[in-house]
């Protein structure tokens, strides 16, 4: 199989972000998702709490990640630039909910080959509980 942090940052980011919040609910994570402008590609979702964040990379200042990934995208396209959509969490497990959201096209847990849940939930048992 794939190892779990390129699964997590090619396809299944919306999954981990889900499972870290459910995981750790009163550290109030808010799930965002990094939406290229039109035209552009590199779609990503994080979990966000002020300027810490979460996603493959384990836990990071927002403001850095944010950094990091337009510095990478515009190595790849140039001009790349994102906005970024706070969305709900339930968006992030139900295909149909994420089909209503223009531009957001991603699968359910279930939807791949193993459910994707339970992987995201053993990735995330190696960190700690956020501060």
């Amino acid at each position: 199989g794939v190892p779990d942090r390129i699964f997590f940052a090619c396809g299944a980011c919306h999954i981990l972000a889900y499972a870290f919040i459910q995981r750790f609910p009163k550290a109030e994570f808010q799930p965002i998702w990094i939406k290229p402008a039109k035209g552009f590609t590199g779609n990503h979702i994080v979990a966000v709490n002020g300027d810490t964040a979460f996603d493959y990379h384990g836990y990071s200042s927002w403001q850095n990640l944010i950094s990091h990934f337009d510095a990478k995208a515009n190595r790849w396209w140039p001009g790349w630039h994102a906005e970024y959509i706070p969305l709900p969490i339930d968006v992030l497990v139900s295909e149909a909910k994420l089909r209503a959201i223009d531009g957001l096209w991603l699968r359910e847990p279930k939807q791949f080959l193993h459910n994707a849940l339970p992987r995201a939930e053993t990735f995330i048992a190696q960190f700690p509980e956020p501060r």
